[in-house]
């Protein structure tokens, strides 16, 4: 039997709890995941994507699934970058209706571009729907508690980096 390889691609910047609970529950669908970093060079993150890739490296690591787990950062067309690490299955969390909205249309894109490539949406969960990168690092700039929202090593980074800046 083929071994089916999903793609995780987002930015992970930073990486969220919500992140993290999608990744557990794709391996429910797949035999192996990878974790895409979309690396933008035209935008500036929290973190570069070196810091991003190690991080999420870590997040992995400690809930014990590196085994079945990888960790890249790709820049360019999903698409493209799916075919090069055969994949057959795209991970897609959804938060809310908004998320479906944009999710629908790059599905569809994506689809025309590769049909042999699946979408498959995993609804995040009920204690998780809220969390977002963007809330993270806003709350985080206001000095507000991040720590239900992310993991120890998240924030533990975050203050880093704000420290260092």
């Amino acid at each position: 039997m083929t071994e089916r390889i999903g793609l995780y691609p987002g930015s992970f910047d930073p990486i969220t709890n919500g992140h993290t609970d999608i990744i557990r529950r794709s391996l429910k669908v797949v035999d192996k995941l990878i974790v895409g970093i979309a690396v933008n060079m035209n935008k500036s993150g929290f973190f570069n994507p070196e810091e991003r890739l190690q991080i999420v490296e870590e997040d992995i690591k400690s809930i014990g699934l590196a085994d079945k787990i990888e960790v890249h950062s790709f820049e360019g067309l999903l698409m493209h970058y799916a075919t090069n690490v055969g994949a057959s299955i795209i991970i897609r969390g959804l938060r809310a209706v908004s998320d479906f909205e944009y999710e629908f249309q790059m599905t569809g894109m994506n689809a025309r571009l590769k049909p042999d490539i699946e979408t498959v949406f995993l609804m995040s969960s009920e204690n998780q729907h809220f969390i977002s990168s963007q809330l993270v690092k806003e709350i985080f700039k206001f000095k507000g508690d991040i720590s239900s929202f992310v993991s120890a090593n998240v924030l533990k980074n975050m203050k880093k980096k704000l420290s260092d800046n």
